[in-house]
């Protein structure tokens, strides 16, 4: 997974400071609706989206964060930031075979957290074992994520 490290200055309010992207992450990560990332800030540790607003790309550090790492509006950070797994390239042929036949489920699922990608896919590779079960489960979780839903239920 290519990482990318910054500095950038937090900026808006005490309840929604952000900083902006000095890059394009569509085109390091490839596009998504949301990057989800992992890293750290200032050495500390971070989990969290990237999203785009009026145009650039953000990346929100909420209160406790900021207050938990010391860090205060206008301050300058250095970001090491890499995104969360697994990515589309990581998963089975089987499975990204369905994800780039549907592009509309292949984007839902790239805009995933983390969390329910890996649920997704543990569901899938219950079916090791029973080709027939994993094909059905497959195209379920195609129709799910094209109907824009995150988990099965």
């Amino acid at each position: 997974m290519a990482s990318r490290t910054f500095t950038a200055a937090v900026e808006g309010t005490k309840t929604a400071a952000y900083v902006v992207m000095p890059f394009d992450p569509d085109g390091v990560w490839g596009a998504r609706p949301r990057h989800h990332l992992r890293g750290t800030v200032n050495g500390c540790g971070f989990r969290g989206p990237l999203e785009q607003v009026d145009g650039e790309w953000r990346c929100s550090l909420g209160p406790v964060w900021r207050r938990d790492n010391g860090v205060e509006l206008g301050d300058t950070l250095t970001f090491v930031l890499e995104e969360e797994g697994p990515q589309r390239e990581a998963v089975d042929p089987d499975i990204a075979e369905a994800l780039e036949a549907s592009p509309k489920a292949g984007a839902a699922f790239d805009g995933l957290a983390q969390f329910y990608r890996k649920a997704f896919l543990k569901w899938i590779d219950g079916t090791k074992k029973r080709p027939e079960e994993r094909v059905r489960r497959i195209a379920e979780m195609v129709s799910l994520l094209e109907a824009g839903k995150r988990t099965r239920n």
